[in-house]
Protein backbone atom coordinates (compact mmCIF):
# COMPACT_ATOMS: atom_id res chain seq x y z
CA UNK A 1 0.00 0.00 0.00
CA UNK A 2 1.20 3.51 -0.21
CA UNK A 3 -0.14 5.00 2.76
CA UNK A 4 1.63 5.44 5.68
CA UNK A 5 -0.01 6.10 9.45
CA UNK A 6 1.40 9.77 11.03
CA UNK A 7 2.02 10.59 14.34
CA UNK A 8 -1.52 12.08 15.14
CA UNK A 9 -3.17 8.44 13.07
CA UNK A 10 -4.09 10.30 10.54
CA UNK A 11 -3.06 8.10 7.16
CA UNK A 12 -1.36 9.97 5.15
CA UNK A 13 -0.06 8.93 1.52
CA UNK A 14 3.60 7.52 0.86
CA UNK A 15 5.60 9.24 -1.93
CA UNK A 16 7.47 6.13 -4.12
CA UNK A 17 10.70 6.50 -5.29
CA UNK A 18 10.88 3.29 -7.37
CA UNK A 19 14.45 2.61 -8.79
CA UNK A 20 15.56 2.38 -12.31
CA UNK A 21 16.87 -1.37 -13.61
CA UNK A 22 16.87 -1.76 -17.68
CA UNK A 23 16.69 -5.48 -18.13
CA UNK A 24 15.72 -6.84 -21.35
CA UNK A 25 12.06 -6.73 -20.40
CA UNK A 26 12.62 -2.94 -19.60
CA UNK A 27 14.36 -2.50 -22.90
CA UNK A 28 11.31 -4.40 -24.79
CA UNK A 29 8.77 -2.28 -22.75
CA UNK A 30 10.87 1.04 -24.01
CA UNK A 31 10.51 -0.47 -27.82
CA UNK A 32 6.92 -0.97 -27.57
CA UNK A 33 6.72 2.51 -26.11
CA UNK A 34 8.72 4.18 -28.19
CA UNK A 35 6.03 2.83 -30.95
CA UNK A 36 3.01 3.76 -28.93
CA UNK A 37 4.28 7.44 -28.72
CA UNK A 38 5.39 8.15 -32.19
CA UNK A 39 1.54 7.07 -33.17
CA UNK A 40 0.00 9.12 -30.69
CA UNK A 41 1.44 11.69 -31.74
CA UNK A 42 1.62 11.10 -35.30
CA UNK A 43 -2.02 10.05 -35.74
CA UNK A 44 -3.83 13.65 -35.87
CA UNK A 45 -1.34 13.89 -39.04
CA UNK A 46 -2.08 10.72 -40.93
CA UNK A 47 -4.86 10.57 -43.46
CA UNK A 48 -6.16 7.38 -44.97
CA UNK A 49 -8.15 8.22 -48.44
CA UNK A 50 -8.28 11.63 -46.86
CA UNK A 51 -10.12 10.99 -44.16
CA UNK A 52 -8.04 11.05 -40.30
CA UNK A 53 -6.51 7.92 -39.25
CA UNK A 54 -8.32 8.64 -35.86
CA UNK A 55 -11.41 10.91 -35.11
CA UNK A 56 -13.81 10.42 -32.02
CA UNK A 57 -15.77 13.95 -32.67
CA UNK A 58 -18.38 13.60 -29.81
CA UNK A 59 -19.74 17.06 -30.73
CA UNK A 60 -20.58 16.51 -34.52
CA UNK A 61 -21.22 13.07 -33.79
CA UNK A 62 -18.83 11.87 -36.51
CA UNK A 63 -16.15 9.09 -36.16
CA UNK A 64 -13.38 8.12 -38.01
CA UNK A 65 -11.35 4.60 -37.17
CA UNK A 66 -8.80 3.95 -39.76
CA UNK A 67 -10.15 6.28 -42.57
CA UNK A 68 -14.10 5.02 -42.54
CA UNK A 69 -15.92 7.70 -41.32
CA UNK A 70 -19.12 6.49 -39.30
CA UNK A 71 -22.46 8.48 -38.15
CA UNK A 72 -25.01 8.18 -35.57
CA UNK A 73 -26.93 5.95 -37.67
CA UNK A 74 -24.07 3.52 -37.59
CA UNK A 75 -24.15 3.65 -33.43
CA UNK A 76 -24.57 0.14 -33.58
CA UNK A 77 -21.53 -0.77 -34.81
CA UNK A 78 -20.27 1.07 -31.75
CA UNK A 79 -22.64 -1.31 -29.24
CA UNK A 80 -20.95 -4.51 -30.98
CA UNK A 81 -17.45 -2.99 -31.01
CA UNK A 82 -17.68 -1.97 -27.36
CA UNK A 83 -19.18 -5.22 -26.61
CA UNK A 84 -15.96 -7.03 -28.54
CA UNK A 85 -13.92 -4.94 -26.33
CA UNK A 86 -15.04 -5.72 -22.88
CA UNK A 87 -15.06 -10.10 -23.81
CA UNK A 88 -11.20 -9.07 -25.02
CA UNK A 89 -10.67 -7.21 -21.80
CA UNK A 90 -11.85 -10.50 -19.96
CA UNK A 91 -10.40 -12.97 -22.05
CA UNK A 92 -7.17 -10.98 -22.19
CA UNK A 93 -7.45 -11.11 -18.18
CA UNK A 94 -8.38 -14.55 -17.51
CA UNK A 95 -4.99 -15.62 -19.84
CA UNK A 96 -2.23 -12.86 -18.66
CA UNK A 97 -3.48 -10.69 -15.70
CA UNK A 98 -2.93 -7.09 -16.13
CA UNK A 99 -0.59 -7.11 -18.36
CA UNK A 100 -2.35 -4.49 -20.20
CA UNK A 101 -1.41 -2.09 -18.16
CA UNK A 102 2.08 -2.64 -17.45
CA UNK A 103 2.56 -2.63 -21.45
CA UNK A 104 0.09 -1.04 -23.21
CA UNK A 105 -1.67 1.30 -21.24
CA UNK A 106 -1.26 4.97 -21.76
CA UNK A 107 -0.94 5.76 -17.92
CA UNK A 108 2.06 3.77 -17.50
CA UNK A 109 3.40 4.89 -20.71
CA UNK A 110 4.12 8.03 -20.07
CA UNK A 111 4.39 7.84 -16.74
CA UNK A 112 7.07 5.18 -16.60
CA UNK A 113 8.78 5.68 -20.18
CA UNK A 114 8.82 9.51 -20.27
CA UNK A 115 7.69 11.50 -17.20
CA UNK A 116 9.64 9.31 -14.90
CA UNK A 117 12.84 9.31 -16.98
CA UNK A 118 12.99 12.98 -17.29
CA UNK A 119 12.39 13.02 -13.35
CA UNK A 120 15.73 10.81 -12.96
CA UNK A 121 17.29 12.62 -15.65
CA UNK A 122 17.17 16.19 -13.31
CA UNK A 123 16.90 15.00 -9.81
CA UNK A 124 18.68 11.79 -10.13
CA UNK A 125 17.84 8.06 -8.95
CA UNK A 126 15.50 6.90 -6.51
CA UNK A 127 18.45 7.77 -3.24
CA UNK A 128 18.95 11.09 -4.84
CA UNK A 129 15.24 11.73 -5.49
CA UNK A 130 14.24 11.00 -1.42
CA UNK A 131 16.90 12.92 -0.32
CA UNK A 132 16.16 16.03 -2.35
CA UNK A 133 12.50 16.54 -1.32
CA UNK A 134 13.69 15.56 2.02
CA UNK A 135 16.27 18.46 2.07
CA UNK A 136 15.44 22.37 2.76
CA UNK A 137 14.66 24.61 -0.24
CA UNK A 138 17.86 25.71 -1.57
CA UNK A 139 18.93 27.04 -5.29
CA UNK A 140 19.83 23.68 -6.15
CA UNK A 141 16.52 22.38 -5.41
CA UNK A 142 14.82 25.37 -6.39
CA UNK A 143 16.43 24.97 -9.48
CA UNK A 144 15.72 21.05 -10.55
CA UNK A 145 12.25 21.26 -8.88
CA UNK A 146 11.62 24.40 -10.94
CA UNK A 147 13.19 22.69 -14.83
CA UNK A 148 11.45 19.62 -13.82
CA UNK A 149 8.09 20.75 -13.71
CA UNK A 150 8.25 23.11 -16.47
CA UNK A 151 8.96 20.18 -18.58
CA UNK A 152 6.02 18.24 -16.82
CA UNK A 153 3.64 21.53 -17.96
CA UNK A 154 5.60 21.71 -21.45
CA UNK A 155 4.89 17.80 -21.74
CA UNK A 156 1.12 17.94 -20.46
CA UNK A 157 0.65 21.19 -22.52
CA UNK A 158 1.59 18.85 -25.90
CA UNK A 159 -0.43 15.60 -24.85
CA UNK A 160 -3.14 17.79 -24.06
CA UNK A 161 -3.19 19.58 -27.76
CA UNK A 162 -2.83 15.84 -29.46
CA UNK A 163 -5.70 14.54 -27.14
CA UNK A 164 -7.84 17.27 -28.19
CA UNK A 165 -7.08 16.80 -32.02
CA UNK A 166 -8.54 13.29 -31.70
CA UNK A 167 -11.73 15.05 -30.43
CA UNK A 168 -12.21 18.26 -32.41
CA UNK A 169 -9.54 17.16 -35.72
CA UNK A 170 -6.12 18.56 -36.42
CA UNK A 171 -7.93 21.50 -38.91
CA UNK A 172 -9.81 22.85 -36.25
CA UNK A 173 -6.94 22.46 -33.87
CA UNK A 174 -4.86 24.85 -35.86
CA UNK A 175 -7.41 27.15 -36.13
CA UNK A 176 -7.88 27.24 -32.23
CA UNK A 177 -3.84 27.37 -32.38
CA UNK A 178 -3.45 30.63 -35.26
CA UNK A 179 -6.61 32.39 -35.26
CA UNK A 180 -7.64 35.01 -32.17
CA UNK A 181 -8.57 33.77 -28.55
CA UNK A 182 -12.22 35.22 -28.76
CA UNK A 183 -12.87 33.24 -31.92
CA UNK A 184 -12.15 29.88 -30.26
CA UNK A 185 -12.85 30.43 -26.78
CA UNK A 186 -14.45 27.01 -25.34
CA UNK A 187 -11.36 25.59 -27.66
CA UNK A 188 -8.70 27.13 -25.56
CA UNK A 189 -10.05 26.72 -22.36
CA UNK A 190 -10.47 22.90 -23.15
CA UNK A 191 -6.79 22.67 -24.05
CA UNK A 192 -5.75 24.25 -20.41
CA UNK A 193 -8.20 21.92 -18.53
CA UNK A 194 -6.70 19.00 -20.06
CA UNK A 195 -3.15 20.47 -19.90
CA UNK A 196 -4.01 20.81 -16.37
CA UNK A 197 -5.63 17.60 -15.91
CA UNK A 198 -2.60 15.95 -17.25
CA UNK A 199 0.27 17.68 -15.64
CA UNK A 200 -1.88 16.73 -12.31
CA UNK A 201 -1.89 13.22 -12.70
CA UNK A 202 1.79 12.46 -13.58
CA UNK A 203 3.39 15.02 -11.35
CA UNK A 204 0.94 14.36 -8.24
CA UNK A 205 -1.60 11.40 -8.97
CA UNK A 206 0.83 9.62 -10.46
CA UNK A 207 0.52 5.31 -9.01
CA UNK A 208 -2.87 6.02 -7.51
CA UNK A 209 -4.59 6.00 -10.90
CA UNK A 210 -3.73 2.53 -11.61
CA UNK A 211 -4.14 1.41 -7.81
CA UNK A 212 -6.98 3.53 -6.72
CA UNK A 213 -8.77 5.63 -9.17
CA UNK A 214 -9.04 2.66 -12.38
CA UNK A 215 -11.63 0.19 -11.76
CA UNK A 216 -9.56 -2.49 -14.17
CA UNK A 217 -7.44 -3.58 -10.91
CA UNK A 218 -10.36 -4.71 -9.38
CA UNK A 219 -12.08 -6.34 -12.46
CA UNK A 220 -9.09 -8.55 -11.96
CA UNK A 221 -9.43 -9.49 -8.83
CA UNK A 222 -12.54 -11.28 -10.09
CA UNK A 223 -11.32 -12.52 -13.27
CA UNK A 224 -7.86 -14.41 -12.39
CA UNK A 225 -7.73 -18.13 -11.30
CA UNK A 226 -5.06 -20.77 -10.63
CA UNK A 227 -4.32 -21.15 -14.20
CA UNK A 228 -4.08 -17.13 -15.39
CA UNK A 229 -0.41 -16.52 -16.00
CA UNK A 230 0.59 -12.98 -14.19
CA UNK A 231 4.05 -11.32 -13.05
CA UNK A 232 4.46 -13.89 -9.19
CA UNK A 233 7.13 -14.79 -7.52
CA UNK A 234 8.38 -18.81 -7.41
CA UNK A 235 8.15 -19.17 -3.71
CA UNK A 236 8.42 -22.83 -3.72
CA UNK A 237 12.02 -21.87 -4.98
CA UNK A 238 12.45 -19.12 -3.45
CA UNK A 239 11.84 -19.75 0.46
CA UNK A 240 12.97 -19.70 2.60
CA UNK A 241 14.70 -16.27 1.61
CA UNK A 242 17.65 -15.22 3.72
CA UNK A 243 20.29 -13.07 2.99
CA UNK A 244 23.41 -14.97 1.12
CA UNK A 245 26.32 -15.57 3.68
CA UNK A 246 29.91 -17.16 2.83
CA UNK A 247 29.25 -19.92 4.97
CA UNK A 248 27.26 -22.10 2.32
CA UNK A 249 26.25 -24.33 5.66
CA UNK A 250 24.46 -21.17 6.94
CA UNK A 251 22.66 -20.39 3.13
CA UNK A 252 18.95 -20.68 3.35
CA UNK A 253 17.45 -23.50 1.37
CA UNK A 254 15.62 -20.88 -1.14
CA UNK A 255 17.08 -18.63 -4.13
CA UNK A 256 15.35 -15.45 -2.55
CA UNK A 257 18.48 -13.55 -0.62
CA UNK A 258 15.96 -11.09 0.97
CA UNK A 259 17.85 -7.84 -0.73
CA UNK A 260 14.36 -6.51 -1.23
CA UNK A 261 14.88 -5.06 -4.78
CA UNK A 262 11.97 -6.27 -6.23
CA UNK A 263 10.47 -3.89 -4.02
CA UNK A 264 12.58 -0.81 -4.92
CA UNK A 265 11.86 -0.57 -8.61
CA UNK A 266 8.00 -1.31 -8.12
CA UNK A 267 6.50 1.64 -9.11
CA UNK A 268 3.32 0.86 -7.02
CA UNK A 269 5.17 0.07 -4.23
CA UNK A 270 4.34 -3.48 -3.29
CA UNK A 271 6.39 -6.68 -2.07
CA UNK A 272 5.47 -9.44 -5.44
CA UNK A 273 6.71 -12.13 -2.72
CA UNK A 274 3.73 -11.50 -1.20
CA UNK A 275 1.44 -12.75 -4.00
CA UNK A 276 -0.35 -11.41 -6.28
CA UNK A 277 -2.44 -7.98 -5.13
CA UNK A 278 -4.50 -5.51 -7.14
CA UNK A 279 -1.62 -3.03 -7.61
CA UNK A 280 0.68 -5.14 -9.48
CA UNK A 281 0.66 -3.78 -12.91
CA UNK A 282 2.67 -6.69 -14.43
CA UNK A 283 4.99 -4.41 -15.10
CA UNK A 284 7.75 -6.72 -15.00
CA UNK A 285 10.40 -4.13 -13.27
CA UNK A 286 10.37 -6.79 -10.30
CA UNK A 287 11.45 -9.68 -13.08
CA UNK A 288 14.42 -7.08 -14.25
CA UNK A 289 15.70 -6.28 -10.88
CA UNK A 290 15.62 -10.25 -9.37
CA UNK A 291 17.47 -11.23 -12.54
CA UNK A 292 20.35 -9.03 -11.95
CA UNK A 293 20.50 -10.32 -8.74
CA UNK A 294 20.37 -14.07 -9.83
CA UNK A 295 22.92 -13.50 -12.21
CA UNK A 296 25.53 -12.06 -10.04
CA UNK A 297 24.96 -14.65 -7.21
CA UNK A 298 25.33 -17.76 -10.02
CA UNK A 299 21.32 -18.52 -9.77
CA UNK A 300 18.85 -19.52 -12.56
CA UNK A 301 16.53 -16.60 -14.08
CA UNK A 302 13.19 -16.17 -13.43
CA UNK A 303 12.53 -16.26 -9.85
CA UNK A 304 10.22 -14.05 -10.51
CA UNK A 305 8.60 -14.35 -13.74
CA UNK A 306 5.40 -15.38 -16.00
CA UNK A 307 3.84 -17.91 -13.30
CA UNK A 308 0.07 -19.32 -12.78
CA UNK A 309 -0.39 -21.27 -9.44
CA UNK A 310 -0.71 -24.43 -11.04
CA UNK A 311 2.57 -23.45 -12.90
CA UNK A 312 4.36 -22.66 -9.49
CA UNK A 313 2.75 -25.16 -7.24
CA UNK A 314 1.50 -28.42 -9.33
CA UNK A 315 4.33 -27.75 -11.76
CA UNK A 316 2.00 -27.43 -14.65
CA UNK A 317 2.26 -26.18 -17.61
CA UNK A 318 0.33 -23.14 -19.14
CA UNK A 319 -2.96 -24.36 -19.73
CA UNK A 320 -5.73 -23.08 -22.22
CA UNK A 321 -9.09 -23.93 -20.40
CA UNK A 322 -12.26 -23.90 -20.90
CA UNK A 323 -13.05 -20.97 -19.58
CA UNK A 324 -10.74 -19.26 -21.80
CA UNK A 325 -12.18 -21.52 -25.37
CA UNK A 326 -16.10 -20.14 -24.12
CA UNK A 327 -14.91 -16.43 -24.09
CA UNK A 328 -12.71 -16.69 -27.47
CA UNK A 329 -16.10 -18.40 -28.84
CA UNK A 330 -18.01 -15.51 -28.17
CA UNK A 331 -15.61 -12.94 -29.32
CA UNK A 332 -15.40 -14.60 -32.71
CA UNK A 333 -18.75 -14.53 -33.18
CA UNK A 334 -19.21 -10.76 -32.61
CA UNK A 335 -16.28 -10.22 -34.66
CA UNK A 336 -17.69 -11.71 -37.28
CA UNK A 337 -21.16 -10.02 -36.87
CA UNK A 338 -18.87 -6.69 -36.35
CA UNK A 339 -17.53 -7.65 -39.35
CA UNK A 340 -20.30 -8.34 -41.65
CA UNK A 341 -22.07 -4.53 -40.88
CA UNK A 342 -19.14 -3.28 -41.47
CA UNK A 343 -18.24 -5.08 -44.88
CA UNK A 344 -22.23 -4.75 -46.04
CA UNK A 345 -22.64 -1.14 -44.80
CA UNK A 346 -24.06 0.89 -48.09
CA UNK A 347 -21.88 3.96 -48.77
CA UNK A 348 -24.42 6.14 -48.42
CA UNK A 349 -27.14 6.30 -46.08
CA UNK A 350 -30.54 8.46 -46.27
CA UNK A 351 -33.31 9.43 -43.74
CA UNK A 352 -36.66 10.40 -45.10
CA UNK A 353 -39.23 12.18 -42.76
CA UNK A 354 -42.45 13.42 -43.99
CA UNK A 355 -42.87 17.30 -42.36
CA UNK A 356 -44.48 16.93 -38.92
CA UNK A 357 -47.70 18.26 -38.07
CA UNK A 358 -47.90 18.73 -42.85
CA UNK A 359 -51.14 18.17 -44.41
CA UNK A 360 -51.38 17.66 -47.91
CA UNK A 361 -51.67 20.17 -50.72
CA UNK A 362 -53.48 20.38 -53.89
CA UNK A 363 -51.07 20.95 -56.62
CA UNK A 364 -52.33 22.15 -60.28
CA UNK A 365 -52.47 19.31 -62.91
CA UNK A 366 -55.06 17.09 -60.47
CA UNK A 367 -51.99 16.20 -58.48
CA UNK A 368 -51.89 15.76 -54.56
CA UNK A 369 -48.62 16.67 -52.28
CA UNK A 370 -46.69 16.11 -49.23
CA UNK A 371 -43.63 17.69 -47.75
CA UNK A 372 -40.50 15.46 -47.16
CA UNK A 373 -36.90 16.23 -45.14
CA UNK A 374 -34.10 14.03 -46.09
CA UNK A 375 -31.22 13.91 -44.68
CA UNK A 376 -28.30 12.29 -46.63
CA UNK A 377 -24.69 11.06 -45.58
CA UNK A 378 -21.96 10.24 -47.73
CA UNK A 379 -20.12 7.44 -45.88
CA UNK A 380 -17.33 6.63 -48.57
CA UNK A 381 -14.16 8.66 -49.49
CA UNK A 382 -15.26 10.20 -52.73
CA UNK A 383 -17.49 13.11 -53.22
CA UNK A 384 -21.22 12.03 -55.10
CA UNK A 385 -23.54 13.82 -56.90
CA UNK A 386 -27.47 12.47 -56.20
CA UNK A 387 -30.57 12.71 -57.24
CA UNK A 388 -33.77 10.94 -55.17
CA UNK A 389 -36.24 9.56 -57.27
CA UNK A 390 -39.56 7.48 -56.98
CA UNK A 391 -39.96 4.04 -58.34
CA UNK A 392 -43.69 4.83 -59.25
CA UNK A 393 -43.27 6.41 -62.62
CA UNK A 394 -46.73 8.14 -62.06
CA UNK A 395 -45.28 9.52 -58.59
CA UNK A 396 -42.71 13.40 -59.43
CA UNK A 397 -40.90 15.18 -57.21
CA UNK A 398 -40.64 19.03 -56.87
CA UNK A 399 -37.81 20.40 -54.93
CA UNK A 400 -37.80 22.76 -52.38
CA UNK A 401 -33.95 22.42 -51.27
CA UNK A 402 -32.25 20.35 -53.98
CA UNK A 403 -29.77 17.35 -53.64
CA UNK A 404 -26.43 18.03 -55.31
CA UNK A 405 -22.84 17.04 -54.89
CA UNK A 406 -22.18 15.71 -51.21
CA UNK A 407 -18.56 15.97 -50.08
CA UNK A 408 -16.97 12.77 -48.77
CA UNK A 409 -17.81 12.36 -44.83
CA UNK A 410 -20.52 15.20 -45.23
CA UNK A 411 -23.87 15.17 -45.11
CA UNK A 412 -27.09 17.07 -46.92
CA UNK A 413 -30.41 17.94 -45.66
CA UNK A 414 -32.92 17.70 -48.91
CA UNK A 415 -36.43 19.89 -48.87
CA UNK A 416 -39.05 18.44 -51.30
CA UNK A 417 -42.18 17.56 -52.36
CA UNK A 418 -43.37 14.07 -53.56
CA UNK A 419 -46.54 14.78 -55.49
CA UNK A 420 -49.26 11.84 -56.46
CA UNK A 421 -52.23 11.39 -59.02
CA UNK A 422 -55.15 12.14 -56.92
CA UNK A 423 -57.05 9.40 -59.01
CA UNK A 424 -54.14 7.38 -57.67
CA UNK A 425 -54.81 7.38 -53.59
CA UNK A 426 -57.19 4.76 -53.13
CA UNK A 427 -56.62 5.19 -48.89
CA UNK A 428 -55.52 7.81 -46.37
CA UNK A 429 -52.09 6.48 -46.27
CA UNK A 430 -50.08 5.36 -49.19
CA UNK A 431 -46.42 3.64 -49.27
CA UNK A 432 -44.21 5.62 -51.29
CA UNK A 433 -40.80 4.27 -52.73
CA UNK A 434 -37.87 6.29 -52.35
CA UNK A 435 -34.44 5.70 -54.35
CA UNK A 436 -30.84 7.26 -54.08
CA UNK A 437 -29.40 7.51 -57.00
CA UNK A 438 -25.64 8.28 -58.45
CA UNK A 439 -25.64 8.14 -61.79
CA UNK A 440 -27.71 4.97 -62.51
CA UNK A 441 -26.39 3.46 -59.65
CA UNK A 442 -29.34 2.86 -56.46
CA UNK A 443 -27.06 3.83 -53.18
CA UNK A 444 -30.22 3.22 -50.91
CA UNK A 445 -33.84 2.95 -50.97
CA UNK A 446 -36.16 3.92 -48.70
CA UNK A 447 -40.40 3.62 -48.05
CA UNK A 448 -42.08 6.39 -46.42
CA UNK A 449 -46.14 7.00 -46.04
CA UNK A 450 -47.99 9.54 -47.90
CA UNK A 451 -51.32 11.23 -46.93
CA UNK A 452 -53.92 12.05 -48.92
CA UNK A 453 -57.48 12.49 -49.85
CA UNK A 454 -59.64 8.89 -50.27
CA UNK A 455 -61.55 9.04 -53.74
CA UNK A 456 -64.95 7.98 -53.79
Amino acid sequence: MDTVISDAGVEKRRWLYPALRKGQLYKWRAAVSYVYLLVFFAGPLLRIGGQPFLLLNVIERKFVILGQVFWPQDIFLFVIATLIFVVFVTLFTIAFGRIFCGWICPQTIFMEMVFRRIEIWIEGDANKRRKLDASEWTNEKILKKGAKHLIFILLSFLIANTFLAYVIGSENLVKIITEPVNAHVVGFISIWIFTVVFYLVYSQVRELVCTVICPYGRLQGVLIDKDTVVVAYNEVRGEPRGKLKKDSADNPKGDCVDCNLCVAVCPTGIDIRKGTQLECINCTACIDACNYVMDKINKPPALIGYYSENMIVNNQKPAFTWRMAGYSAIMLVLMCVMGYFVFSRSEVDMTVMRGAGMLYQEQPGGYISNIYNAEIINKSNQPKRIIIKPTDPAVKIKYIQAPAVIEKGSSLKVVFFVMMPAAAIQSPKTTVTLQLLTGNKVLETKSTSFIGPVND
